[in-house]
């Protein structure tokens, strides 16, 4: 998907835009989803494709929404970061490139993973 930065601006908040278009971080316990316990599916803010399902989704305590898989594995894609001054593995879109937030190695079984997402670079469709 390749839309210029003045097209991001105008579809997006300013908050949607400065994350998943900037690599931006929301607060945490801040965002609309990290308490969200409703069933259905979490879609790209940016594009609509379909990330993760609420029956992945986990309590992490972190204040983000925390799965421990996408949805399916080309969902997703993943890159190195070093904005903190150390190795991340941070979070796209597969479809559009949006900025997600990073998977770390603490999750739960099966996978051992946890996908921390920023609530604001997801919308939720109910099942």
């Amino acid at each position: 998907m390749n839309k210029t930065d003045k097209e991001w601006r105008e579809q997006l908040t300013p908050e949607q835009y400065r994350v998943a278009r900037q690599k931006g971080t929301e607060p945490a316990f801040s965002g609309e989803y990290w308490d969200c316990h409703d069933q259905g599916v979490y879609r790209c803010v940016c594009c609509g494709a379909e990330l993760f399902r609420s029956e992945h989704k986990f309590e992490s305590g972190t204040g983000w929404p925390s799965f421990w898989q996408p949805i399916d594995d080309g969902a997703v894609l993943y890159s190195t970061d070093h904005l903190l001054g150390y190795p991340r593995t941070e979070e796209h879109c597969a479809d559009c490139g949006g900025h997600l937030g990073h998977r770390f190695n603490d999750g739960p079984r099966p996978t051992g993973h946890r996908h921390c997402i920023n609530g604001v670079a997801l919308e939720f469709r109910p099942a």
